[in-house]
């Protein structure tokens, strides 16, 4: 049965936003009081939160499949809706958030560190907020925003400041067990470990984490056997550690061949030429162990390595090797700067982007921008009224204007959205200032300002004696 996860696809969906309230205010002796409909709650955001106490992606594997909560809509009276609940996902301390196409989006490190997978919708204006001086008395409110639904690729890469490499069966799990408080599966048997085993490790002052990663084998690299899945998890170390095994039984084998091998596999993957190495030759508890180590310690000196012996089994050499470590991860340490923590990747708009564009395709003319698409989504155009809203909108963004500069034409089709969602009508471009076509819309003789009785019994009577005049002028003879 799996139980450790650092790789999964996930598929998110941002709650939608509440659709807005159109209603007109009445109570007694006021039956026209003006527009009052709320505006719609927020839809829910999906938000990846770093907690410490999680280890595994396991929990998303299993159900990959997550949304939030909608936005409420609005009421009369000037109640707005009810936001939307966030969903909040807990993910691994150096979880990295990459899009379907490998785009590094957010690089998650540290303790409740939080980034926004899906944003939730907006909710609709209501018509109190949409009315104005020139439209007093809207008869339409805005829809909901869509939220946003996509998928996204979550990578564990393990914060640990020193990586055990090796050939599976050198040692690296009994040498994490007896350093740390780590317990590992321990076996004498090839790929014994299958998931990095992460344990904490004091050398006087010093705290650090150690990883033993599991073994890799030649062409890791590229797939082979279990190293390309979890190379990944050596990426954040300050120190890599190479553990060779100088009791091996394979006679193929020798620990400088080994060396070698595990060297040419973090050259392929890359980004790591600039980590310091050390060298652990392990099992010299037993004495062809220490035979061999004695051979080849020379050997890996003259190649500049600092070089270890050491048995996880009699407990030799242990405390030289864990202080040593504990230096050089006090000098990276130092090193790094103090503001080098979570990486997220903004990407800046144009000074002059003017929030869409309008390309030329074949037979139409597709509109594409934030602004367009969203003013689409949040039209009822089942409302006449609310589809010259929208024509407003767009001509003062400049939509009329860069159609003509394509060389649109009356009766071209014309597109708003992505081709999975899009609104297509045919071009006007009269229709274009939606204001000067309808006049007067959004305005209600019925809310304007009352007139003086004196003037009413006027308009009363000569009323009647219109009404008198048109009587005596069908009276049969």
């Amino acid at each position: 049965m799996t139980t450790f996860v650092d790789r999964v696809e996930l598929h998110v969906a941002a709650g939608s936003g509440g659709h807005g309230c159109a209603s007109v205010h009445r109570e007694k002796f006021k039956p026209l009081g003006g527009p009052d409909g709320g505006n719609g709650g927020r839809g829910g955001d999906v938000i990846l939160v770093v907690d410490q106490s999680v280890t595994t992606l396991l929990e998303y594997h299993h159900s990959p499949h997550r949304k939030a909560t909608n936005g409420k809509p609005g009421e009369g009276g000037h109640r707005s809706g009810k936001d939307g609940s966030d969903l909040v996902l807990p993910v691994p301390d150096g979880t990295v958030v990459l899009d379907k196409r490998g785009n590094v989006l957010a690089d998650l490190i540290g303790e409740g560190t939080t980034y926004i997978a899906a944003q939730g919708g907006r909710g609709g204006l209501g018509n109190a907020a949409l009315a104005s001086a020139r439209r007093k008395a809207p008869g339409f409110a805005l829809l909901g925003e869509p939220g946003h639904a996509g998928d996204v690729v979550l990578e564990l890469k393990t914060v640990a400041d020193v990586a055990l490499v090796g050939y599976p069966s050198a040692g690296k799990s009994s040498l994490i067990s007896v350093l740390s408080a780590a317990k590992p599966k321990i076996a004498d048997y090839p790929f014994t470990t299958l998931v990095p085993n992460l344990g904490v490790v004091t050398a006087g002052s010093t705290v650090y984490t150690i990883a033993d990663v599991p073994g890799l084998i030649p062409g890791a690299s590229q797939g082979k056997g279990l190293g390309l899945e979890f190379l990944r998890h050596v990426e954040r170390c300050s120190v890599l550690v190479h553990v060779l095994d100088t009791a091996a039984l394979e006679s193929e084998r020798d620990p400088l061949t080994d060396l070698d091998v595990i060297e040419a596999e973090l050259a392929e993957y890359g980004g790591l030429e600039d980590r310091p190495r050390l060298v652990v030759l392990n099992k010299v508890d037993i004495p062809d162990g220490k035979d061999l180590a004695d051979i080849i310690r020379p050997d890996l000196e003259a190649r500049g390595y600092q070089v270890f012996e050491a048995s996880a089994i009699a407990h030799l050499g242990l405390k030289e090797l864990s202080f040593a470590l504990a230096g050089i991860v006090g000098e990276a340490r130092a090193a790094k700067p103090k503001d080098e923590a979570t990486r997220i990747v903004i990407r800046p708009k144009a000074v002059d982007d003017a929030g869409f564009k309008v390309v030329a395709e074949d037979g139409f003319y597709r509109v594409v921008g934030e602004k367009p698409e969203r003013w689409v989504h949040q039209t009822d155009f089942n409302n006449d009224e609310a589809v010259g809203y929208l024509a407003d909108r767009l001509n003062r963004l400049g939509v009329e204007e860069e159609l003509v500069k394509a060389g649109a034409r009356a009766g071209d089709e014309v597109v708003i959205g992505p081709e999975d969602n899009a609104v297509v009508f045919d071009w006007e471009p009269t229709l274009a200032a939606g204001a000067e076509m309808l006049g007067r819309r959004g305005e209600d003789h019925r809310f304007e300002a009352p007139r003086p009785a004196a003037q009413r019994r006027r308009d009363r009577d000569a009323e009647r004696d219109d009404a008198d005049e048109e009587y005596e002028s069908f009276k049969p003879f």
